[in-house]
Order: C-alpha cells, then structure tokens, then sequence
C-alpha cells in the first residue's frame, strides 16, 4: 500500500556543508533512504540521537515554516534549524500534497505559531479560542481537533509534551479518524502511549544508525514496563544507589 502523501526519503548529503551540525549525528550521518509508513511513522530514541533534526528536515523540504505551523505560515522568530533539509529529497505518493491539509507540531515552538495565529486573526481555524487562553495540553488538544481536517499530512515533534496520559489516549482517537480520513503522520516521541498506533512503523534512532523496531521492543515500553509492574523493587535500587553515594560523598 504506498503512502498517501510521502513514501520515502533519501539524503544525498554532499548537498550540504560538511559542517552542517546535522552530519555529526550518528543515525543521521549514515543514513541514505527510510521508507516512511502509508499511516504512521514514528521516530524514537534518547534525546540527541537525531529524530527531531530529521523530522525538522523533511517539514521544510515540504515547504513548512520550520518553527512550525500550516505551510502558509512565514515567521521567523530565531533561525536555529539545519540545512539538512536541503539534503533531503521527498519520493511522493498518489496524492497530491499540494491539494492537501497539513501542519508541523514543534512542541518547543508551540508558543510562537500561537501568537502568530493571533496576529493573523484566524482563530476560528482553531475553535474561536486563543492558543493562548487555553492551558497547554488544551491548546494542542484544540489543534488536533479543530484545525486538523483529513486528508493531510501531519508533522508532529514530540505532541505528547502537554498532554496528560488521558488526552494522549483521546489523541490516539483523533489520529485514527484522521488516518482514516486519508492522513499520513510522522511523529517523534517518547511516549509509549503515543508510539502505540497498531498499523505504524517505529524507527529507533541510536548511535548505529537507524532501526525498525516491534513495539514491545522499544525502550520505552520495557522501561515504562518494567516500572509500573515493579515500581517498589526499582524505586529502592533507585534511590539507594543515590543514598549510598551520597554516604560515601558526606563519608570522604
């Protein structure tokens, strides 16, 4: 089944300077092609490891501000992105993107599109509320709902930020109606809630390189596992390492 919108990537990075921050990532610098999933493609990994910066990329290889927002918006409040973007090349799919709904979420950044909406007097694209007179789980919530149409691609950097486990959950409602509205989803993210989307590829950023990985294989699900069906046992090997260091620390 090919992608709606985007079927793979690849990077010719002799486009760019050798300089460029991005190439002394480790997933980053070996890459050359990822196939990105008709529905859900999710990138994971410990912080660095590069899936932000790859994601940033391919939001403004396909035309979209990099500090977020619809493919119309032009501010720049600080230009701190990468030229890897420049590496890039898009393999399209059926669908025209130009005809179709899209947004780059950068949790980060949020704040930023928020006032610009503001200026540009469109909140009714957003529920006739400003971002800003919301807290900020409900103001992310609010754009997945009523700014989020269908039939679009959406560009989403770490949407779990300001959402409680709760709204997580309600997001993967909103996701499966908007896949089912012919939309394809690029995510980064650490949440094991948002990464569960059954009909996805996850790929898992390291020092290695970049690999696709099961579910119940990531990390984050172990971890998060592991805490919650052993919390006590954890907890105490936790915190007495850090007591016992702390001993010999007052000791010496």
């Amino acid at each position: 089944m090919p992608a709606p919108f985007f079927d793979f990537i690849t990077l010719d990075k002799s486009r760019i300077s050798p300089d460029d921050y991005s190439l002394t990532i480790p997933a980053i610098a070996i890459l050359e092609r990822l196939e990105l999933h008709p529905k859900a493609t999710y990138f994971i990994g410990e912080n660095g490891s590069g899936k932000s910066t790859l994601l940033e990329a391919i939001a403004v290889a396909d035309g979209f501000n990099p500090e977020g927002g619809s493919r119309n918006f032009q501010f720049s409040t600080k230009d701190t992105h990468s030229d890897l973007w420049q590496a890039l090349t898009i393999a399209r799919g059926p669908n025209p993107v130009r005809n179709s709904d899209g947004w780059f979420l950068r949790a980060e950044s949020f704040y930023n599109v928020a006032t610009e909406i503001d200026q540009l007097g469109v909140r009714s694209s957003y529920g006739g509320v400003s971002l800003h007179n919301q807290s900020h789980g409900e103001s992310f919530f609010s754009l997945f709902v009523n700014r989020f149409r269908g039939n679009g691609v959406y560009l989403l950097d770490e949407p779990e930020a300001a959402l409680s486990p709760k709204r997580q959950l309600s997001f993967l409602t909103r996701m499966h109606d908007l896949i089912q509205a012919g939309s394809q989803f690029i995510i980064a993210t650490h949440s094991p809630i948002v990464m569960a989307y059954p009909d996805a590829t996850i790929y898992q950023f390291s020092a290695r390189g970049i690999d696709s990985v099961r579910y119940e294989e990531t990390d984050h699900f172990q971890i998060s596992h592991l805490f919650l069906t052993r919390r006590q046992s954890m907890l105490r090997e936790l915190l007495r390492d850090e007591e016992t260091a702390d001993a010999g620390a007052d000791g010496a």
